[in-house]
């Protein structure tokens, strides 16, 4: 009953009975549009303010882009926290602000793994791009879970989804990832452009992957909310 509320308060989780927010189909375009309207501020003041960009300057610019994103993405993901009985907001916050360098420092050994340049020359570049990575991927799911590991594992190693917040999580993250291996391919190749150093195209490509996870983890979320008044109807 009462399936058209915007929210659904104090759904208890199957896997360990804490209490957890659902979000409807309106809440997730609202919280999409926050995150895409941070985005492209986080772009458009270094861009128009400082007179940066990222071909130009891409360390000043990409540690400009994480300032302002941080704050959005990290207050807006402790709201939708799943352990509401024994997490509060704040708590929240915080669990969002350590997984920042936490994750930085994870994409960033990735990062090097996979053969991104390494030099006292390339440190600020790889770092201040971790960090961004480290707010698509590893700070939204910290304010979610916290250190609940089964819930990590579940989304993002068996990328299992059972609530809309997984798939606002997950997806997005994913797509990231995935869009900054697809924006490392032009790197090696000698066409010579400036948008092809490290770590210019990974970052676009980081970006233009996180933008479809959000368009397609929006479209899960609709699809599952049909399909579950259907099966209530």
């Amino acid at each position: 009953m009462k399936m058209k509320m915007k929210m659904k308060m104090k759904k208890n989780d199957q896997n360990g009975g804490n209490t957890i927010l659902s979000v409807s189909p309106l809440k997730a375009i609202t919280l999409h549009l926050i995150c895409l309207l941070g985005l492209a501020l986080a772009f458009w003041i270094p861009s128009h303010i400082y007179s940066l960009d990222l071909i130009t300057h891409p360390s000043q610019t990409l540690r400009m882009i994480s300032v302002f994103l941080a704050p959005v993405l990290i207050l807006l993901y402790s709201h939708l926290r799943h352990d509401r009985t024994q997490c509060s907001y704040v708590k929240a916050v915080g669990r969002g602000l350590l997984a920042l360098p936490a994750g930085a420092v994870v994409n960033a050994l990735g990062a090097t793994i996979l053969g991104a340049p390494v030099g006292f020359e390339y440190f600020s570049k790889t770092f201040n791009w971790s960090l961004l990575m480290s707010l698509l991927t590893f700070v939204p799911a910290a304010c979610v879970f916290g250190s609940s590991w089964t819930d990590w594992h579940r989304i993002f190693a068996r990328t299992k989804a059972s609530e809309s917040t997984d798939y606002m999580i997950s997806l997005p993250a994913h797509g990231a990832v995935i869009g900054a291996w697809f924006g490392a391919w032009p790197m090696p190749l000698d066409w010579e452009s400036p948008w092809q150093e490290w770590p210019i195209c990974v970052t676009y490509g980081a970006i233009a992957g996180y933008l479809v996870g959000l368009v397609t983890s929006l479209g899960c979320i609709i699809f599952c909310n049909r399909q579950q008044h259907l099966k209530e109807e």
